[in-house]
């Protein structure tokens, strides 16, 4: 695989102002590292065109025994490009291999391997090639044919390009991970929280983010101490690109769940 090597930072005034400089990752894949001065935060987003053939998404419900990985782990066990952490999970640890159970949604290449959160949301990738964020209490027996994968998040930020109402007034700041979709293209990003050079953000500031990347549609993902985005690079080397802040240790991932990546052939 033909890639570049980590991200370099572009820095911002604030999320208004921000006008992401798309750097070549490989065909069909681009990365953004930026920095806001207003808020204080540090961001990583990839946009993956999803009408390329050479480029398969891959959602796992834990390691190949369903227990607990870091995404780091996930994006080198698998031979992915990159991934990111996704639905809630009920066991806290920095520890891989445990038992754990996803709170959400995870459909694996047709196959159901979580049932839906009914107060949650979901990011879907249908047979067709098409893709939505949608309620998990929509998906039942009759609409899982339809769907190659899918992944359970939290709440749904964005919608048609506007913030979602429950995201207004929104004060809760905390690291981040979340996905958008617009016109074809994936956007997977990662907003650091929980130390000096970087505070987090809120729900509506994620929502803000992700709509300045180009998402119309936006699903906010586990976040806090879960929050990771992984990459390859052009060595074949894996590492997460953030700084996860595990028991608020700066650089130690969490061992989480259900996961969301991408194949690049």
């Amino acid at each position: 695989m033909s890639c570049a090597t980590y991200p370099q930072t572009e820095s911002f005034p604030s999320i208004e102002t921000l006008r992401p400089y798309w750097q070549f990752y490989a065909e069909g894949i681009e990365y953004f590292n930026g920095r806001l001065v207003s808020p204080q935060i540090e961001f990583y987003a990839f946009r993956i065109d999803l009408s390329k053939q050479n480029i398969k998404i891959v959602v796992s419900a834990g390691d190949q025994n369903g227990n607990s990985t870091r995404v780091s782990s996930f994006v080198r066990d698998n031979n992915l490009a990159l991934g990111i952490n996704a639905l809630p999970f009920d066991i806290v640890s920095g520890t891989e291999g445990r038992s754990i159970r996803n709170m959400g949604l995870v459909i694996s290449e047709g196959r159901l391997l979580s049932r839906g959160n009914l107060n949650y949301d979901a990011i879907v990738f249908y047979k067709d090639g098409g893709a939505a964020i949608v309620s998990q209490s929509s998906i039942n027996s009759s609409s899982i044919e339809n769907i190659h994968n899918a992944v359970g998040g939290f709440h749904k930020i964005l919608s048609g390009g506007l913030p979602a109402e429950r995201t207004l007034g929104s004060t809760a700041r905390h690291p981040r991970s979340a996905v958008g979709i617009s016109a074809g293209y994936l956007y997977m990003v990662v907003i650091d929280g929980r130390r000096t050079a970087s505070i987090g953000a809120t729900e509506y500031e994620t929502a803000l983010l992700l709509r300045s990347l180009g998402a119309s549609d936006a699903l906010n993902l586990d976040g806090g101490g879960s929050s990771a985005l992984a990459m390859r690079d052009i060595n074949g080397n894996v590492r997460t690109v953030n700084t996860p802040v595990h028991n608020g240790i700066p650089g130690l991932e969490r061992a989480v769940a259900g996961c969301l990546g991408i194949i690049y052939e």
